[in-house]
């Protein structure tokens, strides 16, 4: 009986200090811009796990992307919320955001070595399996992380919710090596069904391994808390809404596709 206590009690004295570590890391991308990184883990697990990168909305690396890493690493892997504007800098402000925005994506290179930094960086923690990667994407994000499994970086997987679909830089025939999941809501008006038929067709084209999930009911935005008071923010805001439903449904959508091209 004293061993089974002594066992539980030194159970639960682990149990007490695991948790989620997070750190904010600076590093530089290629064009020499200072970037910061919002890095998080679950310190209960040992050895190297699976990396994702997480790629902000049009806002910036606000508290919500950061809470998408935290999120991730409670699922037991190695995270990282990558800063495509520089500084960490972000806003609430729809007219900043889109100037932010359209600065990042003006250089398409620019843009991809931003991206490139701060995979590279992800590799770089002890805690990170380099050899399985893969990104996810927010609005502005989901366009970043299809970007990059259309130029073909070496990803496992990418995920895009309520993601742009256009692009500069269409895939062609065996440029896409990741797995693709696109989680598109049916009412996001900033997405047409051209768009939509666009993608698919280029996808198709290029042989990509993609699968897209339609979410009923669903605006641009559906997957993050605050879109509703965005949408009615002081300045007025874009035509975005948040939908618990889609939000559930294409966060396990994810988990089920991770565990697919992670074994």
């Amino acid at each position: 009986m004293r061993r089974l206590l002594a066992v539980v009690l030194l159970a639960l004295t682990g149990a007490s200090h695991a948790a989620i570590q997070t750190q904010e890391i600076p590093y530089t991308s290629a064009d020499g811009t200072k970037l910061v990184g919002y890095y998080a883990y679950d310190d209960a697990i040992k050895g190297p796990r699976p990396g994702v990168v997480v790629v902000h909305e049009w806002w910036g690396l606000n508290d919500y992307a950061k809470r998408r890493a935290r999120d991730l690493a409670g699922l037991g892997y190695s995270a990282l919320a990558i800063d495509m504007y520089g500084d960490g800098k972000n806003t609430e402000h729809p007219k900043d955001a889109l100037a932010f925005m359209q600065a990042a994506l003006k250089d398409g290179k620019a843009a991809s070595a931003r991206f490139q930094a701060g995979l590279d960086l992800l590799k770089k923690q002890p805690q990170t399996d380099p050899d399985k990667l893969a990104a996810i994407g927010y609005c502005f994000g989901g366009k970043v992380v299809l970007d990059a499994a259309r130029q073909g970086v070496p990803l496992a997987g990418v995920v895009s919710f309520h993601g742009a679909l256009v692009t500069n830089t269409p895939a062609t025939p065996g440029s896409v090596k990741a797995k693709i999941l696109v989680e598109h809501g049916a009412l996001d008006s900033m997405v047409t069904e051209d768009n939509v038929t666009a993608f698919k067709s280029e996808m198709d084209k290029a042989g990509a391994k993609y699968e897209f999930v339609s979410l009923d009911g669903a605006k641009h935005g559906f997957s993050n808390p605050d879109a509703d008071r965005l949408s009615h923010g002081e300045h007025g805001g874009p035509d975005i809404g948040y939908n618990k439903e889609a939000d559930e449904k294409s966060w396990a959508d994810m988990q089920k596709f991770f565990k697919k091209i992670f074994g």
